[in-house]
């Protein structure tokens, strides 16, 4: 089975202001929580995924370099040095030791595998333990664009259906596109990192529910240009809705600026393009 997608890592340099944002956008979004080493995130939980919206906390320091250790802060800070936007792909996994050892098997990266915990709140204000291992590979062709697995060690404490109702009627992350001039620059490396063979479409191909276009055809079937000065990386994620109209009216009521699309609303939520289509 390909590994699915777990959880995409949006990046802002105002996470306070982001988390208004994505409320206002009718996400219900989850308490402030830090990280040992000094990001600090939002959620946006559906079922068996998430946006991470992530900051640098207070006094964070960026850790030295180790080239056997993929460091997400220091990549979230790079990040932020540059832009804001959709930074991190994180794909689902049941045993992040042994996707390690497949990444360094395939020449997808040979890092070593993290593991952390933290606190985390839940909806009804319960705190309880979450705690994560995480396997990295890594793609010449996107420099810019982190690539990770994610193992959940206390699913059960993670997890709510409580936290994923959204007003704005969302129900699912359905989909990620990443832009490349060259898309056949990266398909054997996101074919091996999905663990799915690709398949042809227009402007470049697909590996399950992640997609790489070229810019051009990424402007065809977005109507907007890709975000980022190289047009290379992460560059819109599709978020499935019940209902096109409802969240239609529920974005104009709130005065959100959005394009339509073929049959999709679009937004550029702090540089982190969100397509909304019907489920």
């Amino acid at each position: 089975m390909p590994r699915a997608i777990d959880h995409i890592v949006i990046p802002a340099r105002d996470l306070a202001a982001q988390a208004t944002l994505y409320r206002r956008l009718g996400f219900q979004v989850g308490t402030r929580n830090r990280h040992p080493w000094g990001t600090e995130n939002h959620i946006v939980q559906f079922d068996g995924a998430f946006l991470e919206l992530i900051g640098l906390g207070e006094g964070f320091e960026a850790p030295a370099l180790d080239p056997r250790v993929f460091s997400f802060a220091g990549f979230v800070a790079e990040f932020l040095a540059r832009r804001e936007g959709l930074a991190m792909l994180v794909l689902r996994s049941s045993d992040a030791e042994a996707d390690r050892r497949a990444f360094a098997a395939k020449g997808l990266g040979d890092f070593q595998r993290f593991d952390f915990a933290r606190r985390a709140q839940r909806p009804d204000g319960s705190s309880v333990d979450v705690a994560f291992s995480l396997a990295f590979a890594s793609c010449a062709a996107l420099p810019q664009t982190g690539f990770f697995v994610c193992q959940q060690h206390f699913p059960e404490n993670f997890w709510s259906r409580e936290a994923q109702v959204h007003p704005n009627g969302a129900s699912a992350i359905s989909g990620v596109v990443i832009t490349h001039e060259a898309p056949g620059e990266i398909v054997e490396f996101l074919s091996g990192f999905v663990d799915a063979p690709p398949r042809p479409v227009p402007g470049g191909f697909s590996v399950a529910s992640i997609e790489c276009l070229t810019p051009d055809a990424f402007s065809r079937r977005f109507g907007a240009r890709a975000p980022g000065a190289e047009g290379r990386g992460l560059a819109v994620t599709r978020i499935a809705v019940a209902a096109i109209a409802a969240t239609t009216t529920f974005l104009a009521e709130r005065g959100v600026a959005f394009t339509r699309h073929d049959e999709m609303l679009i937004v550029d939520a702090m540089g982190a393009p969100i397509a909304f289509a019907a489920s």
